[in-house]
């Protein structure tokens, strides 16, 4: 399961059986941690998720920002109420890869496109994790 936790909802993606292909699952809205982190863990268990994949918002002069330390107090949640696990990835410019695949080849408004990116970006998230893998 691919994670794009943002301030204002948290994009969902899925993998395939075979743990190769990432697709975009679905957005909840942000209310709390907690509440995101049980309705996080209670479709993993109805999906066989065996792992959480996090976007990890990392500047790009490499730092960390508020949005780090959210994404990380997030994970702290997560273990709290479970023991699978949790990974992460650098999220660095997916939401513009996203962006631009939306304005460009699928020529989407700006109100269309805020129903679909965070999905999008967890799924980019997910790939990158599943693809890193693949050449280890």
């Amino acid at each position: 399961m691919g994670i794009d936790y943002g301030f204002k909802s948290v994009g969902i993606a899925m993998s395939d059986l075979t743990q190769t292909m990432a697709s975009p699952f679905g957005i909840i809205e942000n209310l709390s941690s907690k509440k995101n982190a049980l309705e996080i863990l209670k479709l993993a268990e109805k999906n066989d998720v065996s792992v959480i994949v996090l976007g990890l918002p990392i500047n790009m002069n490499g730092g960390f920002g508020e949005m780090t330390r959210i994404v990380y107090r997030f994970i702290e949640v997560i273990k709290y109420f479970s023991d699978i696990r949790v990974e992460t990835v650098d999220e660095r410019l997916t939401t513009v890869q996203v962006e631009r695949m939306l304005i460009n080849e699928a020529g989407l408004s700006r109100k269309k496109r805020k129903y679909v990116k965070d999905k999008l970006v967890a799924a980019l998230i997910l790939q990158t994790y599943l693809d890193m893998r693949m050449t280890i």
